[in-house]
């Protein structure tokens, strides 16, 4: 048929190789390794806000640090991973523990001082308002001379 997986040739096909969590080859990027990771990202805007939703489940109120500019929005965090297994006895870890982060450059003029962050079931939620257009000073340019 079409489409379907043949059976294994060998009795080798299904067992799985004890040595996948080894230590990478030289020059090859180990897929446990330690770094930032990136936090995924919600932005959009209303009518008088900016809002950014994150999922971060795992992660403590005191484990996060916002920093709101004039047009970046900067999210910094720290999921921390309990250890109950050994490195070596798992067979897929695609939960990211460890320090996270993420800039995201602002669509349109903010009020910084104004920026509000909540946590709840897991999704961090950051709205800040927008800049009301009837603000936005338009000067006229002058001819010299």
């Amino acid at each position: 048929m079409p489409g379907r997986k043949s059976a294994p040739q060998n009795e080798s096909e299904n067992v799985l190789q004890d040595d996948f969590l080894d230590t990478p080859v030289e020059g090859e990027e180990d897929w446990m390794d330690e770094g930032d990771g990136q936090l995924a990202v919600d932005v959009y805007q209303t009518k008088d806000n900016v809002v950014i939703k994150a999922p971060i489940a795992g992660v403590t109120p005191d484990n996060i640090d916002i920093e709101v500019a004039e047009d970046v929005v900067t999210i910094r965090g720290e999921r921390v991973d309990e250890k109950e297994v050994d490195r070596e006895h798992y067979y897929v870890q695609e939960c990211y523990w460890g320090a996270f982060s993420r800039s995201v450059i602002l669509p349109t003029s903010t009020i910084a001082e104004k920026a509000a962050a909540a946590l709840k079931d897991g999704v961090l939620t950051i709205t800040i308002p927008k800049v009301a257009q009837d603000k936005v000073k338009k000067i006229k340019v002058k001819p010299v001379g």
